[in-house]
Parts: C-alpha cells; structure tokens; sequence
C-alpha cells in the first residue's frame, strides 16, 4: 500500500513538474509585451511573417538588416513553410506613394532581391526620395529594365490596384508606423530592441499561434 501511496505522489509530482513546464515555455513571449494580437487581415497562406514597411522611412532603413537577417535564419529552419511577405505603407504622402510603385514595379519585374537595398540606398544615401514617376521610371532603367515596359506597368490598371491593396492591408493591419511585422495576419510584434536571434525566435513563436 506504501508503494502505491509514493507511486502516486510520484506521479502527482511529474503532472506538476510537466504542468509547469509547458506553463514557463508558454511564458517565454507574453501578448501584450512581446505581441499584440490584433484585428489585423485575412491572409491566403500560414505561416506567414509580413513587413509594413517603406523606403522612406530612415527607421525602416535602419532596421532593414535586422530584419533580413531574422527572417533568413526563420526560413532556415522552417523552408518553404513559411511565406515572408512585405506591404509598402504611404499614409498619404506623395512620396512614400512612389515608393509603393517602387516596389509593384520590383515585384512585377521580378528584381525585387536587386532592387530592395538599392532603394533604400537612393534614398538615404544618394538623391533622396523620388518626386516624381520620371525618376523612378530612370530608377529601373538603371536597374536593366525597359522603361516603355516600366512606363506601360506604372500606367496600369494593376498599378493602381496594388496601391489600393497595400492601403487597405495598412489600414486594416492594425500596425501603429513602420516599420512593423505581423504574424500570421493578426500577431503585431512589439518595438523592443532584439538581436537577429531573438527576433527571429519570437516570429518562429508566432507563426505556431493560428
């Protein structure tokens, strides 16, 4: 009978033991100091990390690295599972507005790997922010492309249309500036300072949340 009296406390002691356990790893990122869960959007696949971002913005410029890095050691370990998506954010300014058919253009042409640090480097480094389609236009010519392919792009219907995508992802998104992540369209990763490491260890976190 003693012995089934100290199995049992035995067996009482490891469910606690396990219980927290699997309490502190669920502790490790907690929602509303790590994350925010939000409205957020829809997104088609999971799991998914997305960037709001722009090439504009000196903080978005400044964190590029970080965020590439964090992201490359994500697909990594998790490959073709996960989708790294960015969406371009004008909050109405003209020449953030630019910047959002800097990057249709990129993504439609297919040199977005080319052309990503070379924006930013224009911008921050070089000439300044483009005033005017003329200069993105010559932009992407530099970068190999046609400009009466580049200019027939800017002129379309599909321009127009991922504009108005990329707004409605920003308005919907939840996001408070840029740049921001979000996870899986409704984890908001909060503004803390992070090594690639840690960064990308708390969106491999998210992108298990459903």
């Amino acid at each position: 009978m003693k012995r089934v009296v100290n199995l049992c406390r035995f067996i009482s002691l490891l469910f606690i033991a396990l219980a927290a356990f699997q309490v502190s790893a669920q502790a490790k990122y907690v929602e509303g100091v790590d994350y925010m869960k939000v409205a957020g959007i829809p997104e088609m696949n999971q799991p998914v990390v997305r960037e709001f971002f722009s090439y504009n913005c000196p903080h978005c410029y400044r964190q590029d690295a970080l965020i590439t890095s964090a992201v490359a050691k994500l697909k990594a370990e998790l490959g073709d599972k996960l989708a790294f998506e960015r969406t371009p954010v004008a909050g109405g300014r003209p020449a953030w507005q630019l910047s959002q058919e800097a990057y249709y253009l990129a993504k439609k042409f297919h040199v977005t790997e080319q052309a990503h640090g070379n924006l930013f480097k224009r911008i921050h480094e070089g000439d300044g922010a483009f005033k005017r389609q003329e200069e993105l236009s010559q932009f992407f010519v530099e970068q190999g492309l046609s400009k009466a392919e580049i200019d027939k792009a800017l002129a379309s219907v599909d321009n127009k249309l991922a504009i108005a995508d990329y707004d409605t992802q920003a308005q919907l998104s939840g996001i408070r500036g840029v740049p921001s992540l979000l996870v899986n369209g409704k984890y908001l990763v909060s503004n803390k300072q992070r090594s690639p490491e840690e960064l990308a260890d708390l969106l491999a976190y998210l992108s298990t949340l459903k």
